[in-house]
């Protein structure tokens, strides 16, 4: 297989990062000819744009109406510590993780938040852990999708309708890409550079009714940084899911959101959203199936991410380098990609057992992704020729 020949067709637009991910397609600079530089944030147009965006998310989400939305700092992680250090510790808490995002939450509630009657259910990089074992009456927190991982929940019936305690969900790699059950989330995250190719920095936060109401009237022991303080004892920080922010956001970032909006509501909204991401990654997890060198590590089809697909390489000559050797391998093929302009940063996450991972959310075309899996084929076999 050394001698394979180099593809004749690169992909059109070669963006493979997990984050920040592809913009949409059709996407330019011009789009953000309307963005309110210069301008506060507190203006009367600012706010306007700030709240034209959180409604526009609602729809495009399809959110309950009494969910509510707003735009945080510090990306996903920022949302999703906000919503930690505000609701939890009244009860005990379930821990869900299976990878190296889900196990920093592990760190965060058990190292920082120091909190005593925590369970942790954790599996190893391709599985999941054994969600039948959530309880009803304590708080949960897990992410949808492990995007180092490449393993999702591929549904939320086994959270409880009546359940006592809170669900936190980090959702940031899911939204827009598999169903979500709202009713079975008290808490969602998630950032707008994944799955609406928008730019970094920026969060959301999603509650429901019941997560409203422990935020008005449960008081955490722990100081909370005015970054992480969405209510105040006895009230609802309303503003914020109205147009208004905690600190100054990037007002480029949020006509630039905007405009990702716009684009995924005219092409269809979320059925079609979801649907591409559906495809480009059956697609990958297909060429997965025929290489003679990369394998699928994810153990249970149902649970197969549908944006960051995560393959390993069965190949004997890279299974008998050690882990240094075989991430340095990694690295030339990644780079021999980037050089060629056939793929930028396909390389497996730092956290993740060596491998290589592509992002097939929705804002990548389908072609794109069908034109770069033989050029994985020619920089793997061409750097392994190389190295021998």
């Amino acid at each position: 297989m050394s001698g394979l020949a180099k593809p004749p067709i690169k992909p059109a637009r070669p963006f493979f990062s997990s984050g920040p991910c592809a913009k949409p397609p059709g996407w330019s600079p011009l789009w953000l000819d309307g963005a309110l530089t210069g301008r506060s944030h507190r203006s009367e147009q600012g706010s306007a744009a700030l709240a034209d965006l959180i409604s526009a998310l609602h729809r495009l989400l399809v959110l309950p109406q009494d969910y509510k939305l707003a735009i945080v700092p510090g990306s996903d992680t920022g949302a999703f510590e906000m919503a930690m250090w505000s609701l939890l510790g009244e009860r005990d808490v379930d821990v869900f993780a299976w990878d190296v995002f889900g196990r920093s939450w592990v760190r965060d509630v058990i190292g920082e938040l120091k909190l005593a009657n925590v369970t942790v259910h954790e599996a190893p990089f391709g599985r999941l852990p054994d969600l039948s074992l959530a309880d009803a009456r304590r708080d949960i927190v897990f992410t949808a999708n492990g995007t180092t991982s490449g393993v999702r929940v591929p549904d939320f019936d086994w959270i409880a309708d009546d359940r006592d305690g809170l669900t936190l969900c980090d959702a940031t790699s899911a939204v827009l890409a598999q169903d979500i059950d709202w009713r079975k989330l008290d808490v969602t995250t998630f950032s707008w550079q994944k799955c609406l190719g928008g730019e970094a920095a920026h969060g959301v936060l999603i509650l429901s009714p019941r997560a409203v109401e422990r935020a008005v009237r449960y008081i955490p022991p722990w100081p909370v940084p005015k970054l992480f303080r969405f209510a105040r004892p006895g009230a609802l920080d309303d503003a914020l899911f109205e147009g208004q922010t905690i600190n100054t956001p990037s007002m480029l970032c949020v006509e630039d959101c905007a405009r990702s909006v716009a684009w995924a509501m005219t092409a269809g909204g979320l059925k079609t959203m979801q649907a591409r991401a559906e495809r480009n990654s059956r697609i990958v997890r297909e060429w997965m199936a025929r290489s003679d060198w990369a394998f699928d590590p994810v153990a249970d089809a149902a649970t197969h991410s549908l944006t960051s697909v995560v393959f390993g390489i069965s190949d004997p000559a890279f299974q008998s380098l050690d882990e240094t050797g075989q991430r340095r391998l990694i690295g030339a093929v990644a780079a021999r990609l980037e050089g060629e302009g056939a793929a930028f940063d396909i390389a497996g996450h730092r956290g993740a057992p060596p491998g290589l991972r592509i992002w097939t959310g929705p804002t990548v075309d389908t072609q794109d992704v069908t034109a770069v899996l033989p050029w994985l084929d020619w920089a793997y076999h061409s750097v392994l020729a190389e190295a021998s």
